[in-house]
């Protein structure tokens, strides 16, 4: 069975595996099916990516997990991310109203917001496990580049308990939907 991961910036992803966060705001890799809007994976390892990483739009407490690709030509997933919610957030009220819940600035999540002038952004509630050993894959051509989905094959890793226990990411998730539903009144 093939193993997806999903790109993000490094410093994102040093975040969620700390558990510093358990949210992305997401514009790509979603699609749209019978049902609604869709993650196209449920549970995926996290790719981080150094590509675009823009230290201006870190909030400061994340800008100290800036660092150069330690490891450049390969992959070292850190986690496996299970997606425990997805919020279409079609207002940019409540979308500005997550910054303090992940580690985007307010102008990051608002360009996001509006890229390819469409006016939305998914928030992604994650569990997050980090891997009990480190995995290290070659980054192959076909890897590279603007993509959110990477196809890894049929790769062995085991994952460790989630960073957060179960009551901790509820209390996240009611605080998550608290801001949604505080940004919608404006």
């Amino acid at each position: 069975m093939t193993t997806f991961a999903l790109k993000e910036w490094d410093t994102q992803c040093q975040a969620l595996t700390s558990g510093r966060s358990a949210l992305l705001i997401r514009k790509g890799g979603i699609m749209e099916t019978h049902e609604g809007f869709e993650v196209e994976h449920r549970a995926f390892l996290l790719y981080p990516t150094f590509l675009h990483q823009n230290p201006a739009e870190l909030r400061p407490e994340f800008t100290g997990l800036l660092r150069d690709d330690p490891e450049l030509g390969k992959i070292v997933p850190p986690a496996l991310a299970e997606v425990v919610a997805v919020y279409r957030v079609e207002s940019l009220e409540q979308a500005l109203a997550l910054e303090p819940e992940q580690a985007l600035t307010a102008g990051a999540i608002e360009r996001r917001f509006h890229y390819r002038n469409r006016p939305w952004v998914h928030a992604l509630l994650l569990r997050v496990r980090p891997l009990t050993a480190p995995l290290r894959l070659p980054e192959t051509p076909e890897m590279l580049g603007c993509v959110s989905w990477v196809p890894l094959g049929n790769v062995t890793f085991e994952a460790g308990p989630p960073v957060l226990g179960e009551t901790e990411l509820e209390e996240r998730r009611a605080a998550l939907e608290d801001r949604l539903a505080v940004g919608a009144r404006g």
